[in-house]
């Protein structure tokens, strides 16, 4: 990590703005491989199709995906601050995402076309920001 002056005053890259900006890469990476599978399947519904032989995504869901990237890769370059509370909410939200995607995938109410390996991930991915959000930077 480095370190970084401004004049008389010295910053270090917090842990929060690497964590937020590296996985916003990530999403919105993920978002735009989405593209190449979900062709052919509805943009929103139950069925997708399948990331990596993994994960199945539809349209919705990689908009989703770039979304967010964009919105934690800015909070990351605004700084530690917007980065810790944007990486403490989208942990938040992605724990609900996994919990709700364990009752409604493949049914009529799954728009984002959830399955079992989708739900893993978002409640990994979830704790882990939720868990550098609040625990890390703290002043």
């Amino acid at each position: 990590m480095g370190v970084y002056y401004s004049g008389t005053r010295t910053t270090a890259r917090r842990v929060n703005s690497v964590v937020g900006f590296a996985a916003g890469a990530v999403f919105v990476i993920v978002g735009l491989l989405g593209f190449t599978v979900s062709g052919g399947h509805p943009a929103a519904g139950h069925e997708g199709g399948t990331l990596l032989g993994l994960f199945q995504v539809n349209v919705l869901h990689n908009v989703v995906h770039l979304s967010v990237g964009a919105v934690m890769i800015a909070a990351a370059i605004a700084g530690a601050r917007a980065a810790k509370v944007t990486n403490t909410v989208v942990g938040a939200v992605y724990l609900l995402v996994g919990v709700a995607g364990l009752v409604v995938a493949g049914s009529a109410a799954d728009v984002l076309a959830l399955n079992g390996s989708d739900n893993v991930l978002h409640l990994g991915l979830g704790a882990v920001l939720l868990g550098v959000g609040l625990a890390a930077d703290r002043d």
